[in-house]
């Protein structure tokens, strides 16, 4: 059983969990998920991993209520335990001195570019990084983003905190100051990270995101995390998570997300209903 050794409330929907794994914290890298699956009735969902510590032997994943097992997650508390929490998975960031680097995150995208960040600042390069938020509200892990960087920018959508505009902005923000930037690692809703690939790509900038497509075991059995990347079908699971921006099919992997929204949402109401006859 992995317990929860800590519980952080982010948000009103968003949590942040330290779990003991200690075999998974040993060999964890920036970059690479984990597939948990709460109690024996929920799902088996992939979480890309916010912070480790091989010390510690814990993993940090930070998660937001949208559906039937992420709601049951969030309701988790310190003391309660996964009954699977497997990983590393996935290809590791390829973290290396590229010079100065722009890591944006947008909504929960921040949590899995924290180790980036960090990684890459680690490696010697200036780390610029641009966090998003619908609102100040919504804005998490400010303060863990800011010692992973050397600056700073920060856009809402409703300019409540920062800058008022999206992830855009704060990328066109740090040009304008006559930066070159070397490469960007984007991760956040998809529409966010298509949008960063159409305003990069012109640019010439290499730009990676990290995808999050529906997956089943996580070791490339069953494709159902398949992607089009340059024309080529890529699982996201062992062939990524993150990929080239410019060369992802994003309208594709769009479609392919909501194949399952009816089944989720029914779910969704039968666990909200649940929690709410238990009073939690």
């Amino acid at each position: 059983m992995y317990s929860v050794v800590k519980r952080r409330q982010l948000s009103d929907t968003i949590v942040l969990l330290e779990v003991a794994a200690p075999a998974v914290a040993q060999k964890a890298k920036p970059g690479e998920f984990v597939i948990v699956r709460q109690n024996e009735d929920s799902e088996r969902i992939p979480l890309t991993i916010m912070d480790f510590s091989s010390e510690k032997g814990t993993i940090t994943i930070v998660i937001q209520e949208v559906g039937y097992s992420s709601a049951l997650i969030t309701r988790m508390q310190e003391g309660d335990a996964f009954i699977d929490f497997v990983g590393p998975l996935g290809q590791a960031t390829e973290i290396e001195n590229y010079g100065t680097v722009l890591c944006v995150g947008g909504g929960v995208g921040i949590a899995p570019v924290h180790p980036i960040a960090r990684g890459l600042k680690e490696a010697g390069n200036k780390v610029i990084s641009v966090l998003g938020a619908r609102n100040k509200e919504l804005l998490i892990l400010e303060e863990e983003m800011r010692a992973a960087s050397d600056e700073v920018v920060i856009t809402t959508d409703d300019g409540s905190y920062g800058m008022k505009g999206f992830v855009t902005h704060g990328i066109q923000s740090v040009l304008d100051k006559g930066v070159k930037i070397d490469a960007i690692w984007a991760i956040g809703p998809v529409i966010m990270m298509k949008s960063v690939a159409n305003f990069t790509r012109p640019l010439g900038i290499k730009t990676i995101v990290s995808m999050n497509p529906v997956m089943v075991d996580g070791t490339g059995m069953c494709g159902a995390c398949r992607l089009d990347v340059g024309g080529e079908t890529k699982f996201a699971c062992v062939d990524g998570p993150e990929f080239d921006a410019h060369k992802v099919d994003f309208d594709l992997a769009m479609k392919r997300s909501v194949f399952f929204r009816n089944e989720e949402a029914a779910a969704y109401h039968q666990v909200k209903c649940q929690c709410e006859k238990e009073g939690k």
